[in-house]
């Protein structure tokens, strides 16, 4: 675990480095490495971030939380979550190094990483959303804004949901992998799944709307069970 949790943070210096020396809108997007069996997805919109680590066996470690590039052009992140280290969560970090376009190589424990874009994070879907409403017996109930919170991260063609906890550092589970959104259908296909790896390859279908910031969601969940839900983009 202390392996995992210094090689994730390696990788989060990695994403504050990149942010600090270009524009912002030169970062946001999807970025992938592998290594052998391993992959490494980091999901970046304009202010906020994922990073996670997984392989065949299934998933291992993610991170995540807010970042910013100061007046003094210096890359900030807030942890929000961090399944290998909660108490991790609620600091901040900041590093310095240099952007080398949509390929990049990194070195961590004198390996050699290579980064590469996946997507550009500018498609409708692409931003941070977070739950406020769920069916119950045939009603919306909204849901209050608090420190235990559901979020999915979405970039043009990837995506992450993360359930969290901001106070306590709880982590409670995640899952995420590929994504379309075409003629009022949104399909998501697991790629890796904290709670249960047996769900890896499986695709999910869901109706869905968006209407400016409001996304209204519908279907049946993992384990089958029929959901209504309204997400905010934040």
């Amino acid at each position: 675990m202390k392996t995992l949790t210094k090689l994730l943070f390696a990788l989060l210096f990695t994403f504050v480095t990149i942010a600090q020396s270009k524009a912002q809108s030169e970062v946001i997007g999807a970025w992938q490495s592998r290594s052998g069996p391993t992959t490494f997805l980091m999901l970046v919109t304009p202010f906020y971030y994922s990073i996670t680590v997984y392989d065949t066996a299934g998933f291992k470690s993610t991170m995540g939380g807010t970042w910013a590039v100061s007046s003094n052009n210096i890359g900030i992140t807030t942890i929000e979550f961090c399944s290998a280290d909660p108490s991790q969560v609620g600091k901040q970090l900041e590093a310095n190094a240099d952007f080398k376009g949509d390929q990049l190589e990194t070195v961590m424990s004198g390996q050699k990483i290579a980064w590469t874009r996946i997507d550009y994070g500018n498609s409708e879907m692409a931003g941070v959303w977070q739950i406020t409403g769920r069916e119950v017996n045939g009603a919306m109930n909204t849901m209050k804004p608090g420190d235990r919170k559901t979020i999915k991260i979405l970039t043009n063609t990837k995506f992450q949901w993360i359930a969290m906890n901001t106070k306590t550092g709880e982590f409670f589970g995640t899952g995420g992998g590929s994504y379309t959104f075409k003629d009022g259908v949104y399909t998501e296909n697991i790629e890796f799944f904290s709670r249960d790896n047996s769900r890896v390859g499986a695709s999910l279908s869901f109706k869905g709307s968006v209407n400016g910031d409001k996304w209204d969601h519908s279907g049946k969940s993992s384990k089958g069970d029929p959901i209504h839900e309204e997400w905010t983009r934040k």
